[in-house]
């Protein structure tokens, strides 16, 4: 069985980047291992109709029971790395983050919990974020940052020796799901329908970088799952609005336009050919593949 783990920073980021290529791949049969960095404790209030006290009291378990009802819909397995949400620092200058929260801890110690998943689980492919974290969260930028220690620590054997038996990922890809061509692309044909863009404002205010979208090399097709991505995002209610900018787009306009999920190939220890279409290019048929 191919195995595909996806390292993300909090509770909803697995719906939200990359979850349709995810739906996809279960449903070939490949088993996929979802790795949430924080709970998602100092997480906003996004939705409207979940902004209330009571909400607001029991964040952290509403979060998680979110990530659960998430998890089922897509049909992977999940574990949480434990670490606390540092919240999205407001200001200029902007304060410090909060003591104890994960954008302030020591990637080189807290790569070990991410070490012994993936020694466990053993995937042929792990995503995770750039080294801007996809958006300059901190938090996610912690996730590139621990993530980075923990595929080399995994691997050799000196490194954690108490976490596992060491294990080499084959592949590694940046998730890219945010680009501005796609949404430049979506943009003119919800324009071109009649219909008002949501993407207007953002579009003004990112300036094009031909160089970061060269960045992109692998492109998954995954039109037929955007019903089960949004499924996912819909059932993480405090931080996805069901009437808001994620589905202004229509369903079909989306798969007739741009029906793929991007990713950038890090590192690869097999031979594949750029561009690809598949995580698993150049892995799949191997039969050496728990070596």
């Amino acid at each position: 069985m191919l195995r595909l783990m996806h390292v993300h920073a909090h509770p909803d980021d697995e719906s939200s980047k990359g979850a349709a290529s995810t739906a996809k791949y279960v449903a070939e049969g490949v088993d996929v291992h979802v790795v949430t960095c924080t709970g998602g404790e100092r997480g906003s209030i996004l939705n409207p109709n979940m902004d209330r006290p009571d909400v607001l009291e029991n964040m952290t378990e509403i979060r998680r029971q979110e990530m659960e009802a998430a998890r089922e819909i897509l049909g992977v397995r999940q574990d949480w790395l434990g670490f606390v949400d540092s919240g999205w620092p407001e200001g200029d200058p902007k304060p410090p983050l909060p003591e104890g929260s994960f954008g302030l801890v020591d990637p080189k110690l807290a790569a070990e919990p991410l070490v012994r998943l993936i020694r466990s689980f053993r995937p042929h492919v792990l995503t995770t974020y750039d080294e801007n974290g996809g958006y300059p969260h901190p938090d996610h930028i912690m996730c590139h940052n621990i993530s980075m220690v923990a595929l080399e620590a995994a691997a050799d054997p000196e490194r954690f020796p108490d976490a596992g038996e060491p294990w080499e990922v084959l592949k590694v890809y940046y998730q890219h799901g945010f680009n501005r061509p796609r949404m430049l692309a979506l943009h003119e044909a919800i324009e071109a329908a009649g219909i008002e863009s949501p993407f207007a404002e953002r579009l003004e205010q990112w300036k094009a970088d031909p160089v970061h979208d060269a960045r992109i090399t692998t492109r998954v097709p995954c039109g037929d799952y955007f019903e089960v991505r949004d499924r996912a995002l819909i059932a993480h209610a405090t931080q996805i609005d069901p009437d808001g900018f994620f589905f202004k787009a229509p369903l079909e306009l989306q798969k007739r336009v741009w029906p793929t999920e991007e990713f950038e190939l890090v590192s690869s220890l097999v031979e594949t050919e750029l561009p690809e279409d598949d995580l698993f290019a150049g892995i799949r048929g191997r039969d050496d593949l728990d070596t």
